[in-house]
């Protein structure tokens, strides 16, 4: 049944340059943003809902998140990239396929309670993506009622098969085990993701099927290739972790024999408008100019670059490149939590930080508002993050009587520096409200408490003996990726205190 046309009443209204909010109204209908229109006219046969008090915005589009990694909050504490890959087989390891939906509804839930309408999600299975698990993944976005692409990461090789020198530096205790670890064959995973291209079912519900091969490194070329074929067969966007840390920057300097990453991915067809990076932080110059090139995008995710020790992304370069610039969180195994208001937060600081920049370096905030916005939105191919006919209805409402609020001096401004999630009332998707009065209407929060708190005790006692031999190989892990990273790039991606 098509939701009522509705007309929003006496808003401030987030101009789409985001330089401004004045008032308006603004008219929904079939999905869709109709008119904004001067405050208090009428529209015939239209219901009326009071938006007075109210700041209307773009949904958020958080560009770069993992659902599974919803049971996995907190896991961690001084991590970089590398040691969180060491410990992942216990973090997201002995799921079944409820514990694959509550995960993704813990993700969905927390993005739309912080005024997140779109995900692009590339969330893990092990050994391999599977139909129901997908499905599952899927019908927990449906149930919150987001949108959402979920691409699944997909790899040949083990993290220890793809680190140039690993298996060698590692000490007898770990090695054999280390070494005997494997993925499945490249075919059975290519396979998967076909099998669940074909049966897939929940395009109508705002949810579509991508394509993440995870990790450069973590492919053989031979798979990567299958991963673009099977994307441009079912029309699959793609996203990848491209140099999200300096030991995988050395490491394809290495394996590609001077090659960058996004070089290699290139030469194997996988970079086009499909095709979008995820951290890039030690993308070089001309990999930037490689990516606007080709039309593909960059999803910047502050938060976890630095919880991870990672960098900082070139940003300001890739826009000025001409690159699609996104934002996201990341998941929350790395980030850890999935609020975009503090990931725009992050990127307009990380932005400050570059040694001799100066403000035309810097994001401001109606431009972070924008990437934030329309910036992933396009990431996911999607034509909404901004408010103005024609759009789809994906809104967020925020309490202009909230502290953040009080006073309001400047709309972008305020979003950027002083929202932090906690003002968002009510979010509305394809003109259908999703969250009234802070109240999630899919599913009832306490019980998915609960139910996750049961899960995750379980989980602990499954994932005991791993988790003990991760904790063990882990600082070998740690030693030979930071002897690797240091050995063929400059921290300038660090703060540096001369």
């Amino acid at each position: 049944m098509p939701a009522p046309t509705l007309l929003l009443t006496g808003a401030r209204v987030l101009a789409p340059d985001a330089l401004s909010a004045p008032l308006a109204d603004v008219l929904v209908k079939d999905g869709r943003i109709a008119a904004i229109l001067p405050p208090g006219t009428a529209v015939e046969g239209a219901q009326t809902h009071d938006a007075s008090k109210r700041l209307i915005i773009p949904g958020l589009v958080n560009g770069h998140t993992h659902g599974h990694g919803g049971l996995a909050k907190g896991a961690g504490d001084k991590w970089d990239l590398a040691l969180l890959l060491a410990h992942a087989p216990w973090i997201s390891g002995g799921r079944v396929l409820r514990d694959k939906w509550l995960s993704t509804a813990l993700n969905a839930v927390e993005n739309l309670k912080k005024g997140c309408t779109a995900v692009f999600d590339l969330p893990a299975e092990f050994p391999c993506p599977t139909v129901e698990g997908l499905d599952a993944m899927a019908d927990a976005y449906a149930t919150v009622g987001l949108r959402g692409i979920i691409a699944p990461m997909v790899a040949d090789l083990t993290f220890f098969q793809a680190t140039p020198g690993l298996p060698e530096a590692l000490p007898a205790s770990v090695r054999a085990r280390a070494e005997g670890m494997r993925m499945p064959p490249a075919q059975q995973i290519l396979d998967a993701i076909a099998a669940a291209a074909k049966s897939w079912s929940h395009t109508s519900k705002g949810i579509v099927l991508g394509c993440a091969p995870t990790i450069p490194l973590h492919c053989t070329d031979e798979f990567m290739k299958g991963c673009r074929t099977l994307a441009a067969e079912y029309g699959m966007r793609m996203q990848t972790h491209v140099a999200e840390s300096r030991y995988q920057y050395a490491g394809g300097v290495i394996r590609y024999e001077g090659a960058t990453l996004l070089e290699h991915m290139d030469r194997l067809g996988l970079v086009g408008d499909w095709f979008s990076v995820a951290h890039g932080v030690w993308l070089t110059d001309s990999d930037l100019d490689l990516l606007a090139k080709r039309g593909g995008g960059l999803s910047h995710n502050p938060g976890a670059n630095m919880r991870l020790s990672s960098g900082i992304a070139p940003a300001r370069k890739a826009i000025k490149a001409g690159v699609t610039v996104g934002i996201g969180t990341d998941g929350s195994s790395s980030s850890d939590n999935q609020n975009m208001f503090e990931s725009m937060r992050l990127a307009a600081f990380a932005s400050r930080l570059w040694e001799d920049s100066e403000e035309d370096d810097w994001l401001g905030t109606a431009e972070t508002v924008r990437l934030a916005t329309a910036g992933s939105s396009k990431l996911l191919g999607l034509d909404g993050g901004v408010i103005e006919a024609g759009r789809a209805a994906d809104l967020v409402l925020l309490d202009l009587d909230h502290i953040n609020w009080a006073p309001l001096n400047d709309a972008a401004n305020q979003l950027v520096w002083t929202e932090d999630g906690a003002a968002v009332v009510d979010v509305m998707i394809g003109g259908e409200w999703k969250l009234r009065d802070r109240k999630v209407l899919g599913l009832d929060e306490s019980k998915l408490a609960a139910e996750a708190n049961e899960a995750a005790e379980r989980l602990r006692g499954v994932n005991a003996e791993v988790k003990a031999w991760c904790h063990e190989v882990a600082p070998h892990v740690a030693c030979h990726c930071r002897y690797l990273a240091k050995g063929w790039t400059k921290s300038k991606r660090l703060l540096r205190a001369e």
